[in-house]
């Protein structure tokens, strides 16, 4: 299979593929835009945080309940409302604009509508890739929609800038566009969910995927493993700046630096097949957190941009194949009637810890110093690595659960010893295999997906 096979050979991938890929170059757009707008407008810097707070805030908030919800409807809909729904509220800017009437309290608004679409269309559309591509291509396909997400994360800031120069309005225009190009390309998909087997016991309530996943010991080590990668990566974000700017290093320096995370996100989910197919989950954990703890101390012994940015791209290089490996576990070990449920609550796993890391990296800047702060943070990772990582030397699999393990035999889904299933194994010659995830949200740390019986054949109608 070639690298770009998915892309050539499934129709309704493509389209989903192109349409994701352009709303999410979209929303990193107006993501640097936001603040600059609201500074434009007159208001000063806790006006321009509060906005990202409230969008912020509303896509937390709504998570669990967004999984319920995409349990149980239509998610290709879904996808097409919310789409249509960020449309009209980010397209509502330039059209304020126009006619003079563009204020603070509108652009609450937008920013909680986003936020609260954006909640419901991240699972459904995670979701939506189990139901477009069989299982033996999931692998192939997760790497790309990683590799878009890196792409658009490195570039759409920068373009969201310049657009932001020419004209103020101009990156919510494109953004606006975007999500109706989205909806167009989703409106030509054929493929349809699977429907729900009605003789299949359906779990209720919002809290069922996280009770799913507390019967899987080693997958929950894997994902709190994740999320301290995620409360790393967070703290990074602000520690990097805050290092370098101690250096006297100037603004455009500092710019290019935090670059490079785009740079090792790209090349990391491109890479992943082959790394993935290297090495076994307990292994991957391991290194990952090794270079990852040594990373954070080589920023306490040389914060230098020469040794910041090269030490960035290594670190973010070495998460997508980790955040991928557990993607595909939970896509295809996760029960159809509960993909949603699974999705979102892995999702809050990894967002929720990573949400504290700007906070504390500022209260461990201001009361430990620069060098203390990066010590502090290498130690949590090694603390993590010990305890989540190195449990999974032991090997078995991701997906095994409580019972199996406390019976002393441990699934291996499928005879696979990376945990992938047989037709994946198959493709281990081939640059086949990688998956979601990163450990980064669009932000920079570990992303997520979701006992599934399927065969994964597309049903079209």
């Amino acid at each position: 299979m070639t690298s770009t096979g998915i892309l050539r050979e499934n129709r309704d991938f493509r389209r989903f593929w192109t349409g994701s890929t352009l709303s999410t170059l979209g929303s990193q757009m107006s993501l640097i835009a936001f603040p600059l707008l609201v500074l434009s407008l007159g208001a000063g810097a806790a006006e321009a945080g509060l906005v990202a707070t409230c969008s912020l805030v509303t896509r937390l908030a709504l998570r669990l309940p967004a999984g319920n919800l995409v349990d149980r409807t239509d998610r290709r809909r879904l996808m097409l409302a919310t789409d249509l729904v960020r449309l009209v509220a980010l397209g509502s800017i330039p059209i304020a604009g126009g006619f003079g009437a563009l204020g603070y309290p509108q652009l609450l608004v937008v920013a909680i509508v986003e936020g609260s679409a954006t909640a419901l269309f991240g699972p459904a559309s995670r979701i939506a890739v189990r139901d477009v591509v069989p299982e033996h291509q999931l692998s192939d396909a997760l790497s790309k929609e990683q590799a878009a997400l890196g792409t658009a994360t490195l570039v759409g800031p920068f373009l969201g800038g310049w657009l932001f120069a020419v004209d103020r309005i101009l990156p919510f225009t494109a953004d606006a566009l975007s999500y109706a190009v989205s909806a167009v390309l989703l409106l030509g998909m054929a493929t349809r969910p699977q429907p729900a087997d009605p003789a299949t016991p359906r779990p209720t309530g919002a809290l069922a995927g996280v009770r799913w996943l507390g019967r899987r010991p080693a997958l929950l080590r894997a994902l709190l493993f994740g999320s301290l990668l995620n409360l790393g990566g967070a703290a990074a974000e602000v520690a990097v700046v805050v290092t370098l700017r101690e250096k006297h290093t100037a603004g455009t320096v500092i710019g290019l630096v935090m670059a490079c995370a785009g740079v090792g996100a790209v090349l990391g989910a491109l890479a992943a097949p082959r790394v993935i197919a290297l090495l076994d989950p307990g292994p991957l954990f391991l290194v990952v957190g090794v270079v990852w703890t040594f990373g954070f101390a080589a920023f306490a012994a040389a914060p230098t941009p020469l040794v910041v940015g090269p030490v960035l791209v290594l670190l973010i290089f070495l998460t997508p194949p980790a955040g991928i490996l557990v993607g595909r576990v939970l896509l295809t070990e996760s029960p159809r009637e509960l993909l949603g449920r699974i999705s979102t609550a892995a999702d809050l796993l990894m967002a929720g810890l990573a949400s504290l890391g700007p906070a504390a990296a500022g209260v461990l800047l201001q009361d430990a110093g620069i060098s203390r702060t990066w010590v502090l943070l290498a130690a949590v990772i090694a603390a993590g690595t010990a305890v989540a990582a190195l449990p999974l030397l032991r090997g078995g699999a991701l997906s095994a659960t409580a019972e199996s393990g406390s019976s002393g035999s441990v699934s291996t889904e499928s005879g696979s010893s990376k945990g992938v299933s047989s037709e994946e194994q198959g493709l281990g010659d081939e640059v086949a295999l990688g998956d979601e995830a990163v450990f980064l949200e669009p932000d920079l740390v570990l992303h997520s997906e979701s006992d599934l019986e399927d065969d994964g054949s597309q049903e079209t109608p």
